[in-house]
This record gives structure tokens, C-alpha cells and sequence, in this order.
């Protein structure tokens, strides 16, 4: 094991000056053999999994073209988020296997998925994707339905007689 070097100082300015010698390291990209980089997005009970790699912008999700699979516009634009925020709309193919929950769930996990992806394959998009929150797993769910109760907290009408 390694010995670390111990500096002693004499003053702040000394300090700053050694704060500003250390450099954080940048991560390197990850990039499978194919040209791709992968990453995993979840929402709800929806998970998806992610694939880019650079081409022209086309989106495929579950073998389906992206604008049949996802046919409300608002799902769309929730999916488009991260390319806006980073202006790389046209720079990348993207094939994704999305599973569990709606679409409205399934959407929010293809984005997070995406942001992800985006973040390994270029690490100084991090910066402007965790400002917008996508990088963020967005953790709520469904509560669960209680006895004695109708729902997860609604109770049964009362009735006086």
C-alpha cells in the first residue's frame, strides 16, 4: 500500500494554493465494443433499459418506432427532455426495452434511462442534466390499499342509519 505524502502548511495562502492543485478527475466514458453505452431507468413500477450509440436521432422502444409506441404527445416531450437540456436532439440513436406499469411511468423511466446514458457516454453533460432533475430517480409509488379501508386511504361511505 501506498504511503501518502504529508505536507505541512504555514499559512491560508499556502492552503489555497495546494486546493488548487488538486484536480478532480473527469470518468472515463463507457463504451461497449458495438459503439453503445447502457444504463437503467425506473419510475413507478415501470423499468427500462437503454441503449445509445451515435446516429440520427431515431428512438426505438420494445421493436415499436417511438412515436407508436408512445402516441400522446406529452409522453413524447417528457422522453425529449434530456436532448433538449444537452442540444444533442439528432446526435443519437436510442433502443430501449421498457416493462411494468403505464406509459406515463414507462416514459418517465425511458427519460431517466436516457439521462443516465447520456451521463456515461459524455460526463460533462452531468452538470446540466442534474440541474433539470433528470438524473434524479424519481421515488414515489403507489401506496398500498389498508384493511378497514377502501382504498390506500379512502374509507367506506358512513351512513347513520
Amino acid at each position: 500500500m501506498a504511503e501518502e505524502e504529508t505536507v505541512t502548511l504555514d499559512s491560508l495562502a499556502e492552503l489555497s494554493q495546494v486546493a488548487e492543485q488538486e484536480v478532480v478527475a473527469v470518468p472515463e466514458p463507457q463504451i461497449d465494443a458495438q459503439g453503445r453505452t447502457y444504463a437503467t431507468g425506473k419510475r413507478k413500477d415501470a423499468v427500462a433499459r437503454v441503449w445509445i450509440k451515435p446516429g440520427k436521432g431515431n428512438i426505438t422502444v420494445n421493436k415499436r418506432e417511438f412515436e407508436v409506441y408512445f402516441a400522446r404527445p406529452a409522453l413524447r416531450m417528457i422522453i425529449n427532455q434530456p436532448f433538449d437540456a444537452t442540444e444533442r436532439r439528432e446526435q443519437y440513436d436510442i433502443v430501449c426495452t421498457v416493462g411494468g406499469g403505464g406509459l406515463s411511468g414507462q416514459a418517465g423511466a425511458v427519460r431517466h434511462g436516457l439521462s443516465r446514458a447520456l451521463v456515461l457516454r459524455e460526463p460533462d453533460l452531468r452538470k446540466v442534466l442534474k440541474a433539470g432533475g433528470f438524473l434524479t430517480r424519481d421515488s414515489r409509488v403507489v401506496e398500498r390499499k389498508k384493511y378497514g379501508k377502501a382504498k390506500a386511504r379512502r374509507s367506506f361511505q358512513f351512513s347513520k342509519r
